[in-house]
């Protein structure tokens, strides 16, 4: 089993850092860490609003046995500003599979698995189900799928994502430096649970230079709300037999005292779709972040129960 790292304050410098160009222009920043030789290569990202950088507590003990590949979707983190019109889950999708596919032209074809959060991982799903079956293995960590209509989690979700994007708008996007954004999330009940450390690494990961004036959201609040509701038209409620090949589906707590929407929506379509399927015990949304460990402990099984790593 993997350990996490011990309370960390900066992301250690990658291996390699280049940038991928999308079909329609966009460019997605992508690093490399890890064992540059490892028989498997992990694909990492993020959810709505957030950045990769700021998962370091659950990635970087990946990093001691895997070759890992961090990129930031369009308009999050290191990856530069593209245009609005395209933020959406069509280009998002592809650029998952354009990621994937310019790594391996870049760096060379190996054994890939996608371990996506939230966000990223609706993208991944999409690509795969419309696009091509590109991995040797998923891991989608609490992906917040909305039930068909007329289901009974249906309505509650729909609730859920509208009240992110009202959210999303009215938040603040400038700020004088990232520990007002790290104070902010240690301070919003969701967020108190992180691991030592990652509020602080996520305000820096989220936030870009604003021309003297501070500090700017990279992903602007319109965009997040964006695709908070993006969600709720999406259709997206598949079965694990959709899928080219082994796909984990890992869940906030539903036994929690306030459970997220979304593990309540993860639990049944784990039973209706026939997914391999974990509740993270005592974690939220943000589970990578709030129980590194045990995130940590499910992705590596499920490696080591497909034979991925050989």
């Amino acid at each position: 089993m993997i350990a996490p790292p011990m309370m960390l304050s900066r992301v250690p410098e990658p291996l390699d850092r280049f940038a991928l160009e999308m079909e329609d222009g966009a460019r997605i920043d992508v690093r490399r860490h890890g064992v540059a030789d490892a028989p498997l290569r992990l694909f990492l990202s993020h959810g709505n609003g957030f950045a990769i950088d700021g998962y370091a507590p659950f990635w970087l003990p990946l990093c001691a046995r895997y070759e890992v590949i961090l990129f930031d979707m369009r308009n999050h983190g290191r990856s530069p500003p593209a245009a609005p019109e395209a933020h959406d889950y069509p280009h998002m999708a592809r650029d998952v599979g354009a990621v994937h596919d310019g790594v391996a032209e870049r760096l060379g074809p190996r054994r890939s698995v996608g371990a996506f959060h939230s966000m990223s991982g609706r993208a991944a799903m999409r690509d795969a189900l419309d696009a091509a079956w590109r991995w040797d293995g998923l891991a989608l960590f609490d992906p917040p799928d909305i039930p068909p209509e007329g289901h009974a989690l249906h309505d509650g979700m729909v609730r859920f994502e509208r009240r992110l994007a009202e959210w999303a708008q009215a938040r603040p996007d400038h700020f004088a430096d990232p520990s007002e954004l790290a104070g902010q999330y240690a301070a919003s009940r969701p967020h108190q649970g992180w691991a030592d450390g990652a509020h602080g690494l996520m305000a820096e990961a989220v936030l870009r230079p604003d021309g003297g004036r501070g500090r700017v959201l990279a992903c602007p609040p319109a965009l997040e709300a964006k695709m908070y509701l993006a969600n709720v038209p999406m259709n997206l409620w598949p079965r694990a037999s959709d899928f080219g090949g082994p796909v984990l589906l890992l869940g906030a707590d539903p036994a929690l005292d306030r459970p997220s929407p979304t593990a309540a929506a993860n639990r049944a379509l784990a039973e209706e779709g026939g997914f391999d399927y974990a509740a993270v015990e005592g974690a939220g949304h943000m589970l990578q972040i709030e129980k590194p460990a045990a995130c940590l402990a499910a992705l590596d099984a499920f490696i080591d129960r497909h034979g991925l790593a050989r």
